[in-house]
């Protein structure tokens, strides 16, 4: 019997991270759902996108309790709680109901309690990711690089708030990974490789 599996995939901005789960799910046939999927399922759930929006780009976070309010601001208060409750839940329950690649969103913490979840996180050298970013959005390297690091500001922010741990420690993960090594085909690949071995037939 095939069996069920999970892969949470953090990354650096730039290092191929979905572009790489994609190609895993793909290729195992299973579920992938990245950061836009889990954000559109978390505003069905009731939660407004301009909240959601805001949740993301955090740029002061000193921690839950008191320093909430630095989040979001303090009309926010309540709000970023149940944001955090209502991802946590999809999560899970997305983990819960079919063998999948999940992109970001903290799910490597989140599931850290499963036996059937493999954590990895991608990362790169910063001029392999500012090349990578000024192809994918059509920037020039001053632009890139600017990006890159507000991205970087954010996710690392948001995760820490989140878990209150940090996105690349490698406590948190099974595996991590220079994508630019092997490239991001060749990444998918090695990681898949890892996958099998882990848990056999998928």
């Amino acid at each position: 019997m095939k069996k069920h599996v999970v892969i949470t995939i953090g990354c650096e901005c730039g290092a191929g991270g979905p572009v790489i789960g994609k190609m895993i799910a793909d290729s195992l046939g299973i579920e992938y759902f990245d950061r836009d999927f889990i954000d559109q399922v978390v505003e069905q759930a009731g939660v407004s996108k301009d909240v959601i929006q805001k949740a993301n780009e955090a740029k002061a976070v000193k921690g839950r309790g008191p320093g909430i309010g630095d989040f979001l601001g303090a009309r926010y208060e309540d709000l970023t709680e149940r944001i955090i409750y209502v991802q946590f839940e999809v999560i899970k329950k997305l983990a819960e109901k079919s063998s999948c690649v999940i992109i970001g969103r903290c799910a490597d913490y989140i599931l850290k309690d499963r036996d059937d979840v493999l954590n990895i996180f991608v990362y790169a050298p910063d001029d392999d990711r500012i090349e990578a970013v000024m192809k994918d959005h059509k920037f020039n390297r001053k632009q890139a690089q600017a990006y890159i690091e507000h991205r970087d500001h954010m996710l690392h922010s948001r995760y820490k708030y989140m878990t209150g741990t940090y996105r690349g420690d490698r406590h948190n993960r099974h595996m991590l990974i220079d994508s630019s090594v092997l490239g991001w085909r060749g990444t998918a690949q090695f990681i898949e490789s890892l996958i099998r071995q882990r848990f056999g037939d998928i």
